[in-house]
């Protein structure tokens, strides 16, 4: 009933006859069972001017439905002079439809709006198109109409629970399509600026209003209805009731779904003592729930334990936090703290959002991850903070959600937070704990030995667990002989400050009681920078197989010299890392080993990285030209594996190259290549500003060094960068400058590469003629290095060009020849470059439907392969090409989509596609909306100072608004 009637006997397909034939079987379907006459049929199927032979039809229309039903004949029977056909309930697809509808507003009742959502949904996919589509007679349209208006309440029903459970976004395009298709309908209107107003585009909210004011005035002579004015006030008021609040529960199935993290560290089994800062911390978490945020900073010197008490006491209020938990080690006491903007991006990913959800900038991702939380109830710890600045944009911020701080500073300018100063352990408590470590029986006989060793440590925690964990592991030695060992450490240490001292001396004696292979491997291990690392690198660092790498990694956990941060990866507590590289300087022997180790690691996430770059990009010739390494890498089978390998160890690596970044020679340039090889972390969102700094420091060092190679592929990686960004000013000087440096040196890297981002900027810029000249310079470095994948990629620029200049058929064909030389060489997603080269042409051409297929087939590749920008920009050349076919509404949905990207690519292209969601809108009769997309897009060319100002200005001129 729901689209074409067609009846089926098990997964056969009846034949029903004639269009009028089935227009009976749809009648008396339709009548649930109950019998219709003979005249109340022939009103049905003809209306007022039935055939003569009217009765006559209908009796063979029945007999050939009968015979068409087989075996089933007996369920169409004549009674009383006329028809039925009695069915068991549920044989209609408006049966499932209704039962559907019915059990979801029960869940939605119950609370329960996810799964009243999921039900909706399951109703409204069971229309296929048209109801009754092709149906004579006045019956079958009175019952198209009345099914249609069923669909859309089950739609607006839908989109409803949709913007319940926080799915604006994704409402706002399929809102606008539906407006479109029905204009006087306010219920769609109405949904449409509550999700403009949730998503943050406020203008454009009170633009629809606007807008169906003007079209009802116009076509009904009436003002909108009170819900829609009312609306509109409370939007003008900034209504904080219009704000969403969720229950976990709510969260939308269709969007990303949302992960419930549980990135606490393992708590320690011997927690001791602290009890009234467990209690003060543990009464703080309790009451979260019902308080806008509660914040806890705990302070105290290096070693005292505030990450041991942190994470025992968040794991203690797991149950007050039941939508998870979040980790991160800020590593404020560092050289190199943690980014904000880098850690709520790998906030937002352990919260479920995938990366082409997350936004560029620090005020962006804090504004998401705060929408994300909203209505959840999730603690964050936040680990070893420098400052209040850090961790400031960290904050939920919402009600329900807490936040507990460590930090060596007491966080006095972090207003609203509790602030916790904790001190070293009082002698009772040191004592349980070396107990506890060491045991009863052996502490029991030499207690005022026992006494000392814990004076000794400082009565700090880590001291103290370090020393207890050398006793525990020394059968043979006595407590009295381990307060003497300290004894001794502290009077050779005693040159060092007083803080210090009771922590290196206890480091002392755990490192020299350590064996050989264990005291190398703390010793390089302790060299690399990073938040952890991974036991793969870590075998490249101590040149050692896995298996005898995690022997004696394992061996250092259990001395507390070394922390498993999780199954695999393993870290140092800061002053532990700091000790050990005071041990290596010290220590190894021969010094160039400690190069040599750092030498290792760098290599091994090289050859890494390279592996995975040839297996996004086979045929490439980048790999070629890269520095020579050593030390082999990992190798995968597959290219979501070496995907996410270089995503999950972006901060490592990135860690890696910053750390080589003053550097020369081999190591500068291995240095640059790495981040050749892991280009893709350019434009994650996550990781994009950490790779950017890296690749500024590397310029500094290689131009010091007067190496043009370093220096000439680090300008490429930065005008990779700017371009993504769409610092297009930057990117053509980065650019330039690396090109001449390629030639002078004779590196076909930037030669081939960063000619071909000129190009591109030439033509985003309208510089036509030096577009041409671009290309031509890296289509003939690409040839001569026997580049075919770069080949192909100057190819698709070079449609560009030759399309700019009204070249389409030349554009079309060169699109052609890239997309074939891609295919021939097997380029994975480079594919989709040349299907979205040929798609512009092909639009230009007026080809739409080609075009629409080609963009249509690169969309999903860009998207599967991280591809954002891409993934984005197709987006906006679909809305380019509906909107050029005459269908604004798809136009439209395809413009929001690539809005939805949220900043990545740059406010230039963010200006270009708002100018094309405007023009899509003022088409669809929404020229409100449309001014205050073109207005938006007009503050950014201006503040950009591009020539796209001028052209919005006269949209602005020319669209017709309310008053």
């Amino acid at each position: 009933m729901l689209g074409p009637v067609r009846a089926r006997r098990g997964g056969e397909l009846l034949h029903t006859g004639s269009p009028q034939q089935r227009a009976l079987l749809a009648a008396l379907l339709l009548r649930g069972g109950r019998t219709a006459t003979a005249p109340e049929l022939v009103d049905a199927l003809w209306g007022d001017e039935p055939p003569h032979a009217a009765l006559a039809a209908l009796r063979t229309y029945a007999s050939r439905l009968r015979k068409a039903f087989g075996p089933d004949a007996d369920t169409l029977i004549s009674e009383s002079g006329g028809y039925a056909i009695r069915t068991g309930h549920g044989c209609l697809d408006t049966d499932r439809a209704e039962h559907l509808a019915t059990h979801a507003e029960k869940a939605r009742t119950t609370g329960d709006r996810t799964r009243a959502r999921e039900l909706i949904n399951e109703a409204l996919d069971l229309w296929d198109g048209e109801p009754l589509a092709g149906l004579p007679g006045p019956f079958a349209e009175t019952q198209r109409t009345r099914l249609e208006e069923w669909r859309l309440t089950l739609l607006e029903t839908r989109l409803d629970l949709d913007l319940e459970v926080g799915a604006h976004a994704e409402a706002v395009a399929e809102l606008t399509a539906l407006t479109a298709a029905h204009p006087l309908r306010e219920r769609l209107r109405e949904l449409l600026m509550l999700a403009l107003y949730r998503s943050g585009r406020q203008a454009e909210a009170l633009a629809v209003y606007a807008d169906t004011r003007r079209l009802l005035a116009d076509e009904l002579g009436v003002d909108p209805c009170p819900e829609l004015s009312e609306l509109q006030q409370r939007i003008l008021q900034a209504d904080t009731d219009l704000a969403l609040h969720l229950s976990p529960a709510d969260r939308p199935g269709a969007g990303p779904a949302f992960i419930r993290p549980a990135q606490l560290p393992a708590t320690v089994s011997d927690f001791t003592g602290r009890v009234a800062f467990v209690d003060e911390l543990s009464d703080q978490l309790a009451t979260a729930e019902g308080r806008i945020m509660a914040v806890s900073a705990v302070a105290g010197i290096g070693g005292v334990g505030k990450t041991t008490l942190a994470v025992h006491v968040a794991h203690a209020a797991r149950n007050h936090f039941p939508d998870g938990q979040l980790y991160v080690d800020l590593q404020g006491a560092g050289p190199v703290p943690a980014e904000p903007e880098a850690v709520l991006g790998a906030f937002l990913r352990a919260l479920g959002t995938p990366d082409s959800a997350i936004p560029e900038g620090l005020q962006e991702r804090a504004a998401l991850f705060r929408s994300t939380l909203d209505g959840r109830r999730v603690l964050t710890l936040l680990d070893n903070a420098r400052d209040a600045a850090q961790i400031r944009p960290l904050l939920p911020g919402t009600e329900g959600c807490a936040a507990l701080v460590t930090s060596r500073s007491r966080m006095v300018d972090l207003a609203g937070a509790h602030l916790v100063d904790l001190d070293v352990m009082s002698p009772e408590e040191a004592l349980v704990l070396f107990t506890r470590i060491v045991g009863a029986e052996r502490v029991g006989a030499e207690r005022d030995a026992a006494m000392d060793v814990v004076a000794a440590c400082g009565f700090l925690p880590l001291a103290i667990r370090i020393a207890a964990s050398r006793l525990a592991a020394r059968r043979t030695w006595t407590v009295s002989v381990l307060a003497r060992k300290l004894g001794d450490e502290r009077r050779r240490l005693d040159e060092l400050r007083a803080g210090d001292l009771a922590v290196k001396a206890t480091f002392e004696l755990g490192y020299g009681q350590l064996e050989p292979a264990q005291a190398r491997a703390f010793r390089l291990l302790g060299l690399a920078d990073g938040p952890d690392m991974s036991l793969a690198a870590a075998a490249a660092v101590l040149d050692l197989d896995l298996d005898a790498t995690e022997e004696v990694l394992e061996s250092l956990v259990d001395t507390s010299l070394l922390e498993s941060a999780a199954p695999g990866r393993y870290r140092f507590h800061d002053l532990v890392r700091l000790y050990a590289r005071a041990c290596a300087e010290r220590d190894e022997q021969p010094p160039a080993e400690r190069d040599a180790a750092m030498s290792r690691l760098l290599d091994f996430y090289l050859e890494t990285a390279a592996g995975g770059y040839v297996l996004e990009r086979p045929g490439d010739q980048l790999l070629t030209h890269l520095t020579p390494t050593t030390h082999p890498g990992l190798t995968f089978a597959e290219r979501s594996a070496a995907g996410d390998w270089l995503f999950a160890e972006a901060g490592c690596l990135l860690a890696c190259v910053r750390q080589h970044a003053s550097s020369t020679g081999s190591t500068l340039r291995r240095a640059v290549d790495l981040l050749l090889a892991a280009k893709d972390l350019a434009e994650s969102g996550a990781d994009s500003r950490l790779y950017e700094q890296a690749a500024e420091a590397l310029l500094v060092t290689a131009r010091e060094a007067g190496d043009p190679r370093a220096e000439g592929r680090a300008r490429y990686v930065l005008a990779h960068v700017h371009s993504i960004a769409g610092r297009f000013d930057l990117a053509d000087e980065q650019a330039r400058q690396a090109v001449l440096l390629g030639r002078s040196c004779g590196d076909p890297i930037p030669c081939c590469y960063a000619a071909n981002i000129r190009c591109i900027i030439a033509i985003y810029e309208h510089r036509h003629e030096d577009a041409e000249v671009y290309v031509g310079q890296a289509l003939a470095a690409f040839r001569a290095d026997g580049n075919r994948p770069g080949e192909a990629s100057a190819l698709s620029n070079l449609s560009r060009v030759r399309l700019d200049a009204g070249r389409v058929g030349s554009a079309v064909e060169l699109a052609e020849q890239a997309l074939a030389l891609y295919r021939e060489i097997g380029a994975s997603w480079r594919v989709a470059n040349a299907l979205y080269a040929l798609g512009l042409a092909l639009t230009e051409g007026g080809r739409y439907e080609e075009a629409l297929d080609r963009l249509s087939e690169a969309l999903p590749v860009f998207r599967d392969n991280r591809q954002r920008l891409w993934e984005g920009m197709t987006n906006y050349r679909l809305a380019e090409v509906h909107l050029a076919a005459g269908r604004p509404a798809a136009a439209a949905h395809h413009a929001e989509q690539a809005l939805k990207l949220r900043g990545i690519g740059g406010e230039w292209r963010r200006g270009n596609v708002l100018i094309v969601l405007g023009r899509s809108l003022d088409a669809l009769g929404q020229p409100g909306r449309a001014r205050a997309c073109w207005t938006e897009a007009l503050s950014i060319f201006e503040q950009l100072g591009t020539s796209e100002a001028a052209d919005v200005r006269r949209l602005l001129a020319g669209v017709v608004t309310a008053a």
